[in-house]
């Protein structure tokens, strides 16, 4: 697992060697630079289209009833199958979203691992065979017996639906949940328990292209260097409605997000704070990682970077803009960090490596609290160490209604 940065974005006035080998090769009719090529803007492609209809990765083996009469679920045994902590199951094509527990081994067969199903939110598993793991386990904040008012936060786009869970002894330290990419405002329920333990209010959120909020005019991710103006309007909404404190809850790319909103937002100044989990520090890592997990060259890696982020490879990845990996780089930025910020992130993310993490709290200890997690995968710190979480979150927050108090 790759954990530290490995490769640089080159300086933008001229491509490296091997993307401008690439590129003639290309040019002049080379059957292997038209691979490499067309290789590295899928590559990129892939990172900036939402998906629309997911097949699934993980096959069911086995539709089973226990000696308690309970439903379950036998996989063949894998990292992804057998991580601790419960989890939801998204079947292919989203028909059906179950809600499971943490997993179990089934006796006499070494190579399954059995879920039970614990909540079935909507659909039937009839005739389903595949499906999507994800840790954000509840569908809606009653799901842990939250009351959610359903508002909308007016975005350029349109209207973003969001729920809002008031709070009580801190009504106005508004928490903004922020999901990462592919996610829904689901993703921040889990945070709930330890949020409302303060009495804070949260304001689970939508942005473009999560399948909720109206979609950007060219329908790609801008990998947080767009979707922070969403963020903005949803502070802009917590101030209209009374709030004096507010702090980003940052999954993932919405860790991105939330980076750049108090980097660029006019509104930076009213928040007080971050809170990321598994967040993307720096993209160019990301991106190198996952090139080298799907054995992706190192050039054609390159190329797809240099696509993303340059004019040029636009007609490539149908972005309005280029992304702006190098303002998304907050390990070579940590010197511009301004506002304390909570990192939450698990040595065992296998999607987004904590490295740029450990880097930025080493760099910035006077503003970074780091707390690390073991055997959770991607964003899946609250499924596994549920206390720790809590804990570290509760820590964090007490201190900052401290801070302001004095």
């Amino acid at each position: 697992m790759a954990r530290n940065i490995t490769d640089t974005l080159q300086p933008r006035k001229a491509l490296p060697a091997t993307l401008i080998g690439v590129g003639l090769g290309l040019g002049a009719g080379s059957l292997v630079a038209a691979s490499v090529s067309a290789l590295a803007g899928y590559f990129a492609r892939r990172v900036v289209t939402p998906e629309e209809r997911r097949t699934g990765n993980s096959v069911i083996r086995e539709v089973r009833t226990d000696s308690e009469g309970k439903l379950g679920l036998h996989f063949t045994k894998d990292d992804e199958t057998s991580e601790p902590g419960p989890c939801s199951f998204l079947t292919e094509f989203d028909s059906c979203a179950l809600r499971l527990s943490a997993p179990e081994d089934v006796p006499g067969k070494p190579r399954l691992v059995a879920r039970k199903i614990e909540k079935i939110y909507h659909g039937t598993l009839e005739g389903v065979r595949r499906g999507n793991f994800s840790g954000a386990i509840y569908e809606h904040p009653s799901d842990l017996g939250f009351e959610a008012e359903d508002v909308v936060v007016p975005l350029d786009g349109g209207d973003g639906p969001a729920w809002l869970v008031r709070g009580s002894a801190n009504e106005d330290l508004w928490v903004i949940g922020v999901h990462g990419r592919g996610a829904r405002r689901n993703e921040s329920i889990r945070a709930l328990p330890a949020l409302s333990e303060l009495g804070a209010t949260t304001l689970l959120m939508s942005y473009r292209n999560d399948g909720l909020a109206p979609s950007a005019p060219d329908g790609r991710y801008g990998l947080g260097d767009t979707e922070w103006h969403d963020v903005e309007a949803g502070i802009q909404f917590a101030l209209n409605h009374g709030a004096k404190q507010i702090i980003l809850l940052g999954w993932s790319m919405g860790g991105a997000i939330g980076l750049q909103t108090a980097d660029r937002s006019e509104l930076a100044h009213h928040i007080d704070s971050l809170m990321l989990v598994g967040p993307v520090i720096n993209w160019v890592d990301v991106l190198s990682h996952q090139a080298r997990a799907n054995k992706i060259p190192r050039s054609v890696g390159l190329f797809g970077q240099w696509l993303l982020s340059n004019k040029a490879g636009r007609w490539v990845t149908g972005q309005a803009a280029p992304v702006n990996l190098r303002r998304l780089n907050w390990v070579e930025r940590a010197e511009e960090l301004k506002l304390p910020t909570l990192i939450m992130h698990s040595r065992d993310d296998e999607f987004v490596p904590n490295g740029p993490s450990l880097k930025l709290a080493a760099l910035r200890p006077d503003l970074v609290t780091l707390k690390t997690f073991a055997k959770a995968g991607h964003t899946r710190e609250p499924n596994v160490d549920p206390q720790g979480f809590a804990k570290a979150m509760t820590g964090f927050l007490t201190k900052r209604i401290a801070a302001r108090a004095s």
